[in-house]
This record gives structure tokens, C-alpha cells and sequence, in this order.
């Protein structure tokens, strides 16, 4: 075992919402003071840590997949550049709800619930009665707050914070940072849905080793490590054809160039690549060390999962689509709007851009209209634009032009109301198979 792995594990060892330091990881393990921190920076990225400001670094526990219309109260720390006064074990609680504090005392507990966050100044009785009703405080005006509290908040391990910014700031910043989260609801990362659990070859493994894996666990694909486990191939059923020496070296045959992503990668460009290229798996890598494998199932399932959340805050597109109606035509869509303020450039007629988001959402909504949502789009081409004036009539018309199995086209034409042609497009897209 390694120095970074034995600090890692002692680290996963700890309870949650131990503080963590390099100096204490060094004397306690005696390991030098550069390695620890390198170690503590990795537990960082593999999320069992969390630096948080004027606090310091806290074990905390891993968190697989946020909830997308939720905070944490360690992002509002964040946000708000604010401090922690007491419940610092409840710092990586879900934020559910904010209330400004404007009422009298003795109404405060009708409005406030558990997982709630009262905003409110230095009213002491008000704080003590939110922490007893389990809800965290947001104190407003840099005040602190008395040890009584602070001790209630250790107590019940929820956090009491502080912050220099007035109530009405505050609310602002903390809606803005909800409203932000809840419009990125579809941008679903890699680390979201990959498979962390999975089976792998060595380099130095041989052809009889990799008949064996496949025949216990019916995969054609697997990742190949060396001994620092990073990635240096990917061996596949193709690249086993013709090779008959059951002692031949993996590392002599794989594909010795994988395509590979991280866990930050957008599930929206690792199905372009992924598409692409043709291929079903694809390494995830952390600083070329394996962290696990993305298959085609998951991109198809992160699709469809996106595409199944509510809307919960309205986008520049949102706001230009709702004026528009949709009629089926056989194989194509019949769209009726109008142009809209938001959709102007500097002099006056619809910008090009807002022309374009139209043309190319509609094709989309033409491709997927038969059910059909597992596409990723490869190429958009416009043929032409010519200018509209804002409160214009216009019908767009998206005919599927070209169906198969793996590809689709189609047309996408914009009018205005005496029927002249405004714009014109053609739409390729790849179509997803599992």
C-alpha cells in the first residue's frame, strides 16, 4: 500500500465532520508534510473532504449525485463568503427553504420547519427557537451570536452562520444560486452516472486470462491498467480476432489509444464522441488513474433522465418557445409565433443567434417527436437568414428528410406571413443504440 492510499484510508477511517489538517495527518501517520497534503488535495477530489473558508478541511461524507434543486449550507457559506458561528457537523445538510425573520418571536415557529434557513439579525430568542425547531440561521449585519447558541447549534449539529450582508442581499444572492442550479437541472456529468465498480485487465495479463474474464462475465470490453492502475488501452472482441497464442500480452494487442473522459465531462460531449466514433465504452480517468467506465446504456439513460425533469426555471429559450404553437403534420412539425423583445439584436430585427436557437430546436423537437430522444446532433447547417422584425408572424416547417438506422436529417424552413422564406437549415443527427 502506498503512502497516499494508507492516508486516504486512515482519512475514510475518521467520523464525519472530523477536522482535518496536513500537520495532524503528518504527525499521526509520520509521513512528510508534502506528501499529506497531496494526499488530502486527492480525498478532496474524490469528495470525502471539503475545504470550507475560515473553517478548514472537514471529513465529510461522499455525495454520489446532488440533488438539482437543492443547496447545501456549505454552498451558501460559499456563496455568501460567510462564516460558521456553531452546528459545523451540519454544514453538508440540504438547504430546503429560506425564510426572512420579519415577524414577532412568537410567530416565528409557524413559519419555520426543519431544513429550513431563517435569515434574520441579532435576536437572539428568535435563533434559539429556529435551532430547537431544527432550523439553520443565516445572521444578517456581521453580527455573532451568544455562546448559549452556539452551543444549541453544536447540540443539534445545525449550522448557525454569519454573514457582513444585509437580509434582503442575502435572499437575493441565496435565490439567485437556487435559480441557477435549477436552470442547469439537464447538464448531467460523467461522474453522474458512470459505473464505478468495474472489471479490468492488466497489461501484462494474457490472451488466456482475458478469454476466461469474458466468459465469467460476458463483457467484450474492458479497460487495460498498468501497475500505477492508469490506463494505457482498451481491449475489445475485435481486437481479439486472429489471435490465437493463448500466452500473447494484452499490451501487445489492444488499442493502445482509448478515448477516454473525466468525471467532470459533460454526458452531452460524451455522447458526441462516444456516437461518433462508434465506440460502446469509454474509460474515466482522474489524472490517467481509472475511476470507472461509461458505457452507451449510461449516456441513453442520462438522456432520458434529463429529458424526464420538470422545468423549474424558465432560460432565454424557454422564454422565446412558449409563444410558439405545434402542429403535427405527418412526418414533420408545423411551428406559429412571433418574434418576441429578448429575440432582438442592437438594431432591431431578430439577431441571427435567436434565428438559428429556433431553427435548430425545432429540427430536434421533429427528430424526437416519434418518441425517438435518444439523438445527439452532429452537424447544423443554414443555408440562409433574412431579417424579421420584432412582433412578426412567422411558421416554421421541420420535415424529416432522411431516416436510417444510425442517421437522420432533417429540413427545417421559416416563413413570414405573406409566405416568403425567411430562413433555411438541414439538421444531421446520430441516433443512439444500445
Amino acid at each position: 500500500m502506498s503512502k497516499h492510499e494508507e492516508i486516504v484510508n486512515h482519512i475514510l477511517s475518521l467520523s464525519i465532520g472530523t477536522k482535518i489538517s496536513v500537520r495532524g495527518i503528518s504527525s499521526e501517520l509520520g509521513i512528510s508534510d508534502g506528501t499529506s497534503y497531496r494526499a488530502i488535495k486527492e480525498a478532496e477530489t474524490l469528495g470525502i473532504v471539503n475545504t470550507i473558508p475560515r473553517v478548514g478541511t472537514i471529513r465529510v461524507a461522499k455525495v454520489y449525485k446532488k440533488n438539482i434543486e437543492a443547496l447545501t449550507y456549505a454552498e451558501v457559506i460559499r456563496i455568501l463568503d460567510a462564516s460558521i458561528l456553531g452546528g459545523k457537523e451540519g454544514i453538508n445538510k440540504t438547504l430546503n427553504k429560506f425564510i426572512i425573520g420579519a415577524m414577532a418571536v412568537e410567530s416565528i415557529s409557524k413559519y419555520i420547519s426543519p431544513g429550513y434557513l431563517l435569515i434574520i439579525g441579532n435576536r437572539e430568542e428568535a435563533q434559539q427557537l429556529a435551532l430547537e425547531n431544527d432550523a439553520a440561521v443565516l445572521i444578517t449585519g456581521g453580527f455573532d451570536c451568544s455562546e448559549k447558541v452556539k452551543a444549541l447549534a453544536d447540540e443539534k449539529g445545525i449550522p448557525v452562520l454569519s454573514s457582513s450582508y444585509d437580509s434582503f442581499t442575502v435572499a437575493s444572492m441565496i435565490n439567485k444560486a437556487i435559480y441557477e442550479s435549477m436552470v442547469k437541472k439537464e447538464i448531467i456529468l460523467v461522474e453522474d452516472v458512470m459505473d464505478v465498480n468495474t472489471t479490468c485487465l492488466m497489461g501484462t495479463d494474457t490472451v488466456a486470462t482475458w478469454r476466461k474474464l469474458m466468459a465469467e462475465t460476458n463483457h467484450e470490453r474492458y479497460p487495460v491498467l498498468d501497475e500505477n492502475l492508469k490506463v494505457i488501452g482498451i481491449a475489445t472482441l475485435r481486437d481479439l480476432q486472429g489471435h490465437n497464442d493463448e500466452s500473447e500480452l494484452i499490451n501487445k494487442i489492444m488499442n493502445k489509444n482509448p478515448i477516454c473522459v473525466t468525471p467532470k465531462t459533460t454526458v452531452a460531449y460524451a455522447a458526441h464522441i462516444m456516437g461518433w466514433d462508434g465506440i460502446k465504452i469509454c474509460p474515466v480517468i482522474d489524472k490517467k488513474r481509472l475511476v470507472g467506465v461509461l458505457t452507451i446504456e449510461h449516456v441513453i439513460k442520462a438522456m432520458e433522465f434529463a429529458l424526464r425533469q420538470p422545468q423549474v426555471a424558465e432560460t432565454i429559450e424557454d422564454l422565446i418557445l412558449m409563444n410558439f404553437s405545434c402542429i403535427h403534420e405527418g412526418e414533420g412539425l408545423h411551428f406559429n409565433g412571433q418574434i418576441i423583445p429578448q429575440m432582438l439584436d442592437s438594431v432591431g430585427t431578430a439577431s441571427w443567434s435567436s434565428l438559428n436557437m429556433l431553427l435548430s430546436t425545432m429540427g430536434i423537437m421533429a427528430l424526437r417527436q416519434n418518441s425517438n430522444i435518444n439523438i445527439s446532433v452532429d452537424s447544423i447547417m443554414a443555408y440562409f437568414m433574412r431579417p424579421v422584425q420584432m412582433g412578426s408572424d412567422i411558421d416554421i416547417f421541420a420535415v424529416i428528410v432522411d431516416k436510417g438506422r444510425n442517421f437522420s436529417k432533417v429540413e427545417i424552413s421559416m416563413f413570414n406571413k405573406n409566405k416568403e422564406p425567411v430562413a433555411k437549415a438541414m439538421i444531421s443527427a446520430k441516433i443512439f443504440s444500445k
